[in-house]
């Protein structure tokens, strides 16, 4: 299960048999697109010969499985010899596994004569500390069923690597991983196979009718990792690459070790936490009266609050089959008595999987209740960006998603390369979805080095298509051979540039294009327009991308599409690192953070990106951070949007290469922690104030109102270079406290002129 750490200990047992014995050993690391939270294979051999094998493993005497879930999502005993050995890490007792086993499953470990262990992995590493982190458990699990090497041997070996790997993030992450070793080696069970398994009957499966094809053809079979099955025949029809949207709502991972449990009595009715949720698995609904008759019986709700909701019932959803547990929406609950409480997985997933079925079959959204310029309002609606491949906690996905929400069903977005561009599509998920209209996001993906170029173009090329629509309107006004039509077609050139005018004009217009008229090029004119109707509508182009594409690779074109003046949105995911690589230094990262290449920190400071965008005095600039200032995140957003000229958003994001002590499910706590002690400042620089004779600078953010360094020695990034390099640490967090000392008195003097 990508992240639990099952990879760098498969590395550690391989360099621990080739170093310290006389074997060889190979190893080769398999991994599907997902961030963390994806499946990854590790097909690992030993042997007293040299390895020369340059294929996978078909014939294994040993499989392990992190995942409980996986017994019903992958054939895992494929190619296990007989007599071989399979570990799986469950929850499960002995008659909890006959219940839950797959019966397929059940009848290859009968008639193949497997020994088959359990473990329950995942509740010891919660016991000794280490979250979702299961490996040196499972590891040394392997080496007490594997018998490559005497156990007391590995062990030992194992803690040594444990002492060298973790050692500089402390002591207490050394014990605790030492203590995992060793309970791992005592919480193994052995299930005896009962004969019965061998004639076990697989359960009837309702064919479902409702799945489209490419689901059941391509996106099934690869993400059973059986995609390299597939023949070329499939694809035909697809040869141009498009892959259709909402693929990743068919997926169902049910990955969460805990869902949250919406206790209603308790809720405010705020939507913070469908707010910040990364997977838009968490969401409100308001109801009418059939509606909540017709639900099922565990389908609670409560009176909506607020204007002009009087009449409508409310209620949280959960999707659990879709939801990572990160826990940020338990985290944020702002009521007193918390309105979500974290829960095991299983006691939740059956009742909610149904209720959120009936809450998105049989509830119609009700978008335009309330503004979508608050919190509460903006999560009403539909968002267009959901179940992505994100890790639990993403710093990022929040941010994308409320841009749909607002924008989606007529945006354009260009993607460069990175962490974005592989929850926003890894084939064949694809989380960007359609309203009931069938509108969403057009997405595409661009390298780092020209993605700016690359949205650019879009606009320019729409640009250009609005202008040909509107010469042709206004030549067959001329004409003057149908007044519907040219009332139409004049309520569009007046309001074209405006979303919501165009939006109706177009809603108009498009009934009428199949007119027959008996002007011959009057006719033609209206098949033109009707080949160009998705562009009646005002486009909203969006440029994604994270920070080693704006501060580094891709800036010369970034400066060079905001100097343009175009009507472009930039959106930055600051991670302050090269996330999607690993996390290497970028010109985001601060004075003093750990990266790679900048092992003994970071010796220069970040650099100030808004600033030089701002310098124009033409671009739109804000730098935001969701959790410190919810409404200025939607004020910002639609500020930029409507600004006719390029507009630029640094939105900070936080990410597993931090290392957050409290974890990723604080990540939207941690955005205000950064704020609240002047390490990140929120700002607007929108020069229409200028017009108005106002300053167009806005510090937004107040005085810090917590230490510095207790945001520093919050995330591993700052404290493991204490434990490395402890005077060039003090130093340096001098030095990066002084430059955010210095960024925040310059941003309050320009706020001030």
């Amino acid at each position: 299960f990508g992240s639990d750490g099952t990879v760098g200990a498969n590395k550690s047992a391989i360099k621990i048999i080739g170093d310290d014995t006389d074997m060889y050993a190979q190893g080769y690391f398999a991994y599907d697109s997902k961030k963390s939270g994806g499946v990854t294979i590790s097909h690992l051999r030993f042997g007293h010969e040299p390895i020369k094998s340059t294929y996978l493993i078909s014939e294994a005497d040993f499989i392990s499985c992190s995942k409980q879930s996986y017994v019903h999502q992958y054939d895992l005993l494929s190619g296990l010899k007989d007599g071989g050995t399979f570990l799986l890490n469950c929850n499960w007792d002995k008659e909890e596994v006959e219940e839950n086993l797959p019966a397929s499953m059940k009848r290859y470990l009968a008639e193949h004569n497997i020994d088959f262990y359990i473990i329950d992995a995942t509740k010891i590493a919660n016991e000794v500390g280490l979250g979702g982190r299961t490996n040196m458990i499972m590891q040394s699990a392997f080496f007490k069923l594997a018998n490559v090497i005497p156990i007391d041997e590995a062990i030992k070996h194992l803690k040594d690597s444990i002492v060298k790997q973790y050692g500089r993030k402390g002591e207490e992450i050394v014990n605790m991983n030492h203590k995992a070793v060793d309970m791992g080696i005592e919480a193994l069970v052995k299930v005896d196979i009962p004969e019965s398994w061998k004639d076990a009957k697989d359960e009837e499966v309702e064919e479902t009718t409702d799945v489209p094809e490419f689901i059941k053809d391509v996106v099934i079979p690869m993400n059973r990792q059986e995609g390299d099955k597939l023949p070329v025949s499939t694809f035909v029809g697809r040869e141009d690459g498009v892959f259709p949207h909402g693929t990743a709502a068919y997926e169902k991972r049910g990955i969460a070790v805990e869902v949250p449990e919406w206790i209603m009595e308790n809720c405010i009715q705020c939507n913070q936490c469908s707010y910040v949720c990364p997977h838009a698995v968490i969401r409100p609904f308001l109801l009418d009266e059939e509606e909540k008759k017709n639900a099922p019986e565990t389908f609670e709700t409560k009176k909506a609050l607020g204007k002009g909701l009087n009449e409508y019932e409310f209620r949280i959803q959960i999707s659990p089959l879709d939801c990572t547990g990160c826990g940020n929406c338990a985290d944020v609950c702002p009521a007193k008595e918390k309105a979500l409480v974290m829960k095991p997985f299983e006691e939740h997933y059956e009742v909610q999987s149904k209720n959120w079925e009936y809450a998105m079959e049989h509830v119609e959204p009700k978008e335009d209740l309330m503004p979508d310029t608050t919190i509460k309002g903006s999560q009403f609606k539909q968002p267009l960006l959901e179940f992505s491949g994100a890790c639990a906690g993403c710093g990022e996905t929040p941010y994308a998603k409320l841009v749909t929400q607002l924008f989606g069903d007529r945006m354009i977005i260009a993607n460069a390369t990175g962490c974005s561009a592989i929850w926003g599509a890894s084939a064949p998920s694809t989380p960007y979805c359609t309203n009931k209209d069938g509108r969403g996001p057009a997405w595409a993906n661009s390298l780092f080095e020209d993605n700016a170029e690359y949205g650019y173009g879009m606009a320019v090329a729409v640009k250009k298509i609005r202008e040909k629509l509107e010469m042709l309107m206004e030549e067959f006004i001329g004409l003057n051979i149908d007044d519907e039509l040219n009332h139409a077609f004049r309520q569009w050139l007046e309001g074209k540039d405006d979303p919501k005018e165009s939006k109706a004009a177009a809603g108009i217009i498009i009934p009428k294009l199949d007119k027959q008229l008996d002007n011959e090029r009057g006719n033609e004119i209206l098949k033109e327009i009707a080949e160009l109707k998705d562009y009646l509508i005002k486009k909203s182009i969006w440029i994604f991308g994270g920070d080693g594409w704006a501060y580094d690779i891709g800036f010369g074109g970034l400066d060079h599409v905001l100097a343009s003046g175009e009507n472009v949105n930039v959106l930055v995911f600051d991670t302050e690192v090269y996330s999607n690589t690993g996390g290497q230094s970028s010109k985001a990262t601060p004075t003093a953070a750990v990266a790679k290449f900048a092992a003994s920190g970071k010796k220069v400071r970040k650099k100030d990106l808004g600033m030089i965008a701002a310098s124009y005095g033409y671009v739109y600039v804000a730098q935001v951070a969701l959790g410190a200032n919810m409404n200025h995140l939607v004020k910002v957003l639609k500020e930029a949007e409507s600004y006719d000229g390029p507009s630029l958003i640094i939105a900070y994001a936080p990410c597993i290469n931090h290392g957050i002590r409290t974890g990723m499910g604080t990540s939207i706590r941690q955005e205000k922690r950064a704020v609240d002690s002047g390490y990140w400042h929120l700002y607007r620089f929108d020069p229409r104030r200028k017009e108005e004779g106002k300053n167009p600078f806005v510090l937004d953010s107040k005085e810090p109102t917590e230490p510095f360094m207790d945001f520093l020695n919050s995330e591993v990034r700052y404290t493991s270079l204490k434990r490395t390099f402890p005077e060039e640490a003090e130093e340096l967090f001098k030095a990066a406290e002084q430059d955010a000392k210095e960024r925040y008195e310059k941003y309050k003097k320009m706020a001030e002129d």
